[in-house]
């Protein structure tokens, strides 16, 4: 059982960066940051969970029967992430390549404490058994302030993939596309940094800052470490409401107001980008209608072009309407991995993937979100993020783009470099 209550608080901004500092004493943590970017589908503008009562951890196998079990007997709010490899549990797929981070596939966790943010309006829900220690919380929430940052170490990141290698693979892909075994495939390239002693939390804020997306994340399980600048939502499901909202297509801001807007205009109208992008929402149409009501799925959007910090995107949307035999975690197994980090026929375009790509991709194009205790769910896509192992000093991130007939591989180096641009800043 949870006791809720209601608060008013007069400056949300500077409660969010108090609330994320007080979270840092507990070994599990979700922060999630919509940094007011105007959604037509968001509930929260901020969550924070914190303090495992219960949690799950899981390779692959078997993940999404487990995860289901998990949900379904726990029926409570329960936040964690789906790893991208979790793709071995819905397909014959399987991922040798290597894995310097050592994330587990799957974690949930059912929290203590929850703070939901909307507005100026908080909602706390405290499981019983720590319900008196609200007030102290509280307390301690507004008086926190972030210790004086440690002088870190200067860290040098490095490419697994190089320039030359990178364009041989690509070339690889556009030979698999011309003989017909796949339309279109996300690539992706990994960069990282070994004896890393990072401050996840000073690399999350300016992360943040340099993005402000509508999907940040502070993530923490004792040792790993997610900070996650992403403007991608996977998959939402209120009601028996399934909405997708894959991005494909990218192009440049700039100072220059003019210049901004031709760049908006000219991705707009791009044949290579819209190609992309409609490609991708026919394949989520069609994950979507493995569990929709007859006639339900649709587009909402197609080809909307949407500014963020560093770039403009090109999204679409897609719902459904989720029939009453399939469960909570059926919409989710079979839409997953999404269409926009895969590609298209999405087996061929996963198996391709594995043999070109030199790192697991682990959580990095997995999902991280929440269930509520009613089984809604609201999923994030893990793309422009920083994931760092503290025990093993080791962090990385990865970068891609998609590669289609009308791929040049030099431009799509470039979109990758682009795309790796706030990473590198902040760690580097």
């Amino acid at each position: 059982m949870r006791t809720s209550i209601h608060k008013h608080i007069s400056d949300p901004k500077l409660f969010k960066k108090q609330l994320l500092i007080w979270s840092q004493q507990f070994r599990e943590v979700v922060f999630m940051d919509s940094n007011d970017y105007p959604q037509q589908y968001s509930n929260y503008d901020c969550l924070l969970a914190v303090d495992a009562f219960t949690s799950i951890k899981t390779d692959s196998q078997n993940a999404f029967e487990d995860l289901k079990q998990y949900q379904q007997t726990t029926k409570d709010w329960i936040v964690g992430y789906l790893a991208y490899d979790l793709k071995n549990d819905v397909e014959p797929l399987q991922s040798n390549n290597f894995d310097g981070l050592e994330f587990p596939d799957l974690f949930f966790f059912q929290p203590k404490k929850i703070f939901l943010l909307k507005g100026d309006q908080l909602e706390v829900q405290y499981l019983s058994l720590c319900e008196d220690e609200f007030e102290e919380d509280l307390e301690n929430i507004v008086e926190s302030r972030k210790s004086k940052i440690e002088t870190e170490e200067i860290l040098t990141i490095h490419q697994r993939i190089s320039k030359e290698n990178y364009l041989e693979k690509v070339s690889k892909m556009l030979a698999h596309i011309h003989q017909g075994d796949l339309y279109e495939a996300n690539f992706c390239i990994e960069f990282y940094g070994e004896n890393a002693n990072i401050d996840p939390l000073e690399k999350f804020r300016k992360l943040n800052d340099i993005s402000q997306p509508p999907f940040a994340v502070f993530f923490k399980n004792n040792k790993h470490f997610l900070l996650c600048a992403s403007p991608e939502r996977y998959l939402k499901k209120e009601g028996n409401l399934i909405v997708s909202q894959p991005i494909k297509g990218t192009a440049k801001r700039f100072p220059d107001p003019i210049e901004d807007e031709k760049s908006k205009t000219e991705l707009a109208s791009d044949p290579k980008e819209r190609a992309e992008n409609i490609m991708i929402t026919d394949l989520v149409r069609n994950d979507l209608s493995h569990t929709a009501q007859k006639g339900s799925v649709q587009v909402a959007e197609l080809c909307g072009i949407y500014s963020f910090m560093q770039v403009h995107q090109m999204i679409s949307t897609v719902t459904s309407k989720l029939d009453p035999q399939y469960g909570v975690i059926d919409a989710l197994k079979t839409s997953f991995p999404m269409g926009s980090m895969t590609g298209a026929p999405k087996i061929s375009a996963m198996k391709i993937i594995d043999l070109l790509e030199e790192s697991k991709r682990g959580l990095y194009s997995g999902a991280l979100g929440y269930f509520t205790p009613d089984g809604d769910f609201d999923f994030n896509v893990v793309i422009r993020s920083i994931l760092y192992n503290q025990e093993k000093q080791y962090v990385s991130f990865s970068v891609g783009s998609t590669i289609t007939s009308l791929s040049v591989p030099e431009k799509e180096y470039e979109e990758c470099l682009l795309k790796a641009k706030a990473m590198r800043e902040v760690l580097e």
